[in-house]
């Protein structure tokens, strides 16, 4: 990530723009007219007004998703936890998809992941953190699997864009993953939990000393924001499909 210390001319004007991927830090906007604008992202240390809006928006969202607050596990049994919740979400998730013409799960929302790349992308972060670091498997891979936009690339890595594999094909590589992420939570330990790992084969993650349970951490937080997000893009994809079918 590039960082830089910049500002935009007094008065300037930007406006039906998507930022993506963008981190402001020590950032302060004195004088900013915020109008029909929508945020998502990892919000700390916000103030507006005076009032730090973080505190505020962390209450509303575990009032709204009472299972946001089990899904930051630090035990063995708070991540056992977690991932039965997760699995019963992605298992409702998955269930709305099916009802839904095939071709649509290829069609991204304002230019974000398609359903299908989104299961496509959670089995790439399976098997990095866990079929990698935590199970020592350098070459975990399977074909679909799908890094993020912005990485930089890999000899080795799968990284088909084009690939248009069917929902059936992907949950089957999706079962395969969910598996050994079940297996290593279900028989982890808090010795295990509290130990570090080591991957320095060529690819991706090389770390050394890394701890295991942040491993798993960026599984479960992978998986739960992305089913947000897919849940969010659903939506429109549901109604999309019913405008269709009131043409015909």
């Amino acid at each position: 990530m590039n960082r830089s210390t910049a500002s935009l001319d007094r008065g300037a004007h930007i406006e039906h723009t998507d930022l993506r991927a963008i981190s402001f830090h020590h950032v302060r906007f004195p004088g900013l007219e915020l109008v029909d604008v929508e945020i998502s992202g990892e919000i700390q240390d916000v103030t507006i007004n005076g009032v730090d809006i973080g505190p505020l928006i962390e209450a509303e969202l575990n009032r709204r998703l009472p299972d946001r607050v089990k899904l930051h596990p630090t035990t063995v049994v708070e991540f056992q936890v977690g991932g039965a919740i997760l699995e019963r979400l992605w298992a409702e998730t998955e269930d709305r998809a099916r009802a839904l013409p095939p071709e649509l799960l290829h069609e991204r929302v304002r230019d974000e992941w398609s359903f299908i790349e989104t299961l496509r992308h959670l089995g790439f972060a399976s098997a990095a953190w866990v079929g990698r670091m935590v199970l020592g498997d350098p070459v975990p891979w399977h074909p679909l699997d799908l890094p993020w936009d912005e990485a930089p690339g890999w000899d080795g890595i799968p990284w088909d864009r084009d690939a248009r594999p069917s929902l059936d094909e992907v949950i089957a590589v999706r079962r395969k993953r969910r598996a050994m992420v079940r297996d290593v939570i279900n028989g982890l330990t808090p010795e295990q939990l509290d130990s570090t790992v080591t991957q320095t084969a060529p690819g991706w993650p090389q770390l050394e000393e890394f701890p295991l349970t942040q491993c798993l951490f960026i599984v479960v937080n992978e998986e739960w924001h992305h089913r947000l997000y897919a849940e969010r893009d659903l939506d429109a994809l549901e109604a999309t499909a019913a405008a269709t079918e009131g043409e015909n």
